[in-house]
Formats: C-alpha cells, structure tokens, sequence
C-alpha cells in the first residue's frame, strides 16, 4: 500500500472510529451503502448475496480488481461493522512460506488483513458502519490495490479478480 493512501485513510477513518454507531433498521444498512457510493460517484452493482461489488479499472497496467462492500452488517462490541473485501488469489496458490508472509503482512498494515475465505485469499478492512462516503472510498481504494499487488505477485501476470 502507497504511503499516501496509507495517510489519507488513517486520518479520514479517525473520525469514524470515534463517532457513534447509528443503528439501522432491517434494509436501511444496505441503502446507506449505496448512498455513499453514489454521493463518490462509485459504479457498483449488487450481487446475489447482496454486497456490492466495485470493479476497478487500471487502465495503464491493463488489469482490473474486484472489490467488495458486504450488504450487511455484524455487530461487534455494539458497534455495527461492515466489511470491505477484495480477492487476490486461489487459497491454493499459498504454500507455508507464503501464508507466513502474508502473517506478517497483516500484522504489519495499519489496516485490513488477509483472510481465506472458501477457496479464496482476501485482504479485508472492518469498518464502524458510520464511515462516511469518502473513507468508505479510502478503504475501497487500498483493498484494491493491495489485493491487485498482491495477485500480481501471486500468479505473475494473471488477471483473474
């Protein structure tokens, strides 16, 4: 991750964490999502699960990325959490090595971590659900590029997610 979006999204998540948690009636989390999409002018769709996902288009590079925002949310502590999510890779692509390097790297980013989900490898970001539209855009943006770096180092030049 860029230490530029490093900072940006350290200082615009701040305010997040320290606000209080709204709570949501059933349906409305998922309207807020798209809300705060659409006031970042985000193109997004919403798939059968009901998360929205965001395509990102590097054009220079020649590749594109997958990101994730859940539909839903998880309460933790009481606080409403809703996760950001990108795919970088088939979990089989991991040997013991590599699942240790990504270890270390999650313990080392100041947000987000990599996870496996089914069959899948994802960098992840856990967010209060009182993030505004522009640091939901933050997250979005650094689940993207390090789930893209890291599927480049993975697979080499495959585009798959």
């Amino acid at each position: 991750m860029t230490r530029r979006l490093t900072t940006l999204l350290a200082a615009a998540l701040g305010a997040a964490l320290l606000a209080p948690a709204p709570l949501h009636a059933a349906g409305q989390g998922d309207q807020s999502v798209q809300r705060r999409l659409k006031a970042q002018s985000i193109k997004f769709e919403v798939d059968k699960d009901g998360d929205f996902k965001v395509t990102y288009n590097y054009k220079k590079e020649g590749r594109t990325q997958l990101v994730f925002v859940s539909g839903k949310t998880e309460i933790v502590g009481g606080v409403p959490v809703r996760e950001v999510f990108a795919p970088a890779a088939k979990a089989d692509a991991l040997d013991g090595a590599k699942a240790l390097e990504l270890l270390r790297s999650s313990r080392r980013a100041k947000l987000g971590s990599w996870e496996i989900g089914g069959d899948y490898l994802y960098f992840v970001i856990k967010l209060p659900d009182t993030a505004t539209a522009k640091q939901l855009e933050a997250a979005l943006d650094v689940a993207a590029e390090v789930a893209d770096d890291k599927e480049l180092e993975l697979t080499g030049t495959r585009d798959e997610f």
